[in-house]
């Protein structure tokens, strides 16, 4: 579909804010229900970072069953569709503007209980920031694979793997080191 195709952008530093500002209207809409934290993460959360200009946000939950019942109906008040046959287990994912629903993707919501392995990532995040070669190589990466697989996020996104492991392998020995 046109308006859901894989895009990288150059990194645009009005991204934070647009994440304080839907973390801000998530915690109105979610208003009395259990939140542990609201954490910015994926490519548009490391500044510098070319990405696809969607702003992906982490939700923490105590109960992931509990967050079923409740956060589907209040959060179509935000325009978020929820992926019911999302194939991955451990999370509930909701997307803003993606077509037929909107003109493009304009944020990402994963809501999981912690620890889990969405919350490691924010592991991947902090090495970012920290190592810019990192991010530039990843940045590269990025490019060339969204030549490849524009109409296939997909394809995209696990092609991203190998390039991820291994700098969540060496997150891991490095930590096992400070141990």
């Amino acid at each position: 579909m046109a308006g859901d195709r894989v895009e990288i952008v150059d990194y645009d530093p009005t991204w934070p804010a647009m994440f304080s500002a839907e973390a801000e209207r998530l915690r109105t809409v979610l208003a009395g229900e259990d939140i542990d934290a609201i954490e910015h993460f994926g490519s548009t959360a490391v500044p510098g970072l070319a990405a696809k200009p969607v702003i992906d946000i982490l939700v923490a939950v105590p109960a992931l069953e509990e967050a079923r019942g409740a956060f589907p109906a209040r959060l179509v008040n935000l325009d978020y569709v929820f992926w019911r046959e999302d194939p991955r287990p451990g999370r509930l994912y909701f997307v803003k503007g993606m077509p037929p629903f909107g003109e493009k993707r304009t944020h990402h919501l994963h809501i999981c209980e912690r620890p889990g392995k969405l919350w490691s990532q924010l592991g991947f995040r902090d090495h970012l920031r920290a190592h810019p070669e990192d991010a530039e190589r990843y940045a590269a990466l990025k490019r060339d694979l969204a030549a490849r697989y524009a109409d296939d996020r997909e394809a995209y996104t696990e092609a991203k793997g190998d390039f991820i492991g291994a700098i969540m392998a060496r997150i891991g020995a490095r930590r096992d080191a400070d141990s």
